[in-house]
């Protein structure tokens, strides 16, 4: 969960970059896809908190990732002073452990929750 002040004021909207039409449509790909994991949800105008001008990212595989650019929303935030555990403590932890799992991390960034 990611806390943030409120209120703040409301957030400059930029307009959208251009975009072939290759990119709209994996763009819309994306959204689509996140969707349907549960990550995004269409919300009416009037609902609208906070948007963001998305690109898509595409790598040299041809393989793409959808981004949208946060740092003014960032001025917001509340720092949490949880500090990074050291590897070496984590490594000798997990080596007793029974079970480990893994957080999806190629969808993982749009399941962040923000709390207001």
């Amino acid at each position: 969960m990611l806390n943030v002040e409120r209120p703040y004021p409301p957030l400059s909207r930029r307009p959208a970059y251009p975009a072939s039409h290759r990119a709209r449509e994996e763009l819309e790909s994306h959204i689509n896809e996140l969707m349907k994991l549960g990550a995004l949800r269409k919300v009416e105008h009037s609902e609208a908190v906070e948007v963001k001008t998305l690109v898509i990212i595409t790598w040299h595989n041809d393989k793409s990732r959808m981004v949208g650019d946060f740092r003014e929303l960032n001025t917001y935030t509340i720092p949490d002073g949880y500090t990074i555990p050291r590897i070496h403590e984590t490594l000798t932890q997990l080596s007793k452990a029974k079970f480990i799992t893994s957080m999806d991390s190629l969808k993982g960034f749009h399941q962040h929750f923000f709390n207001t």
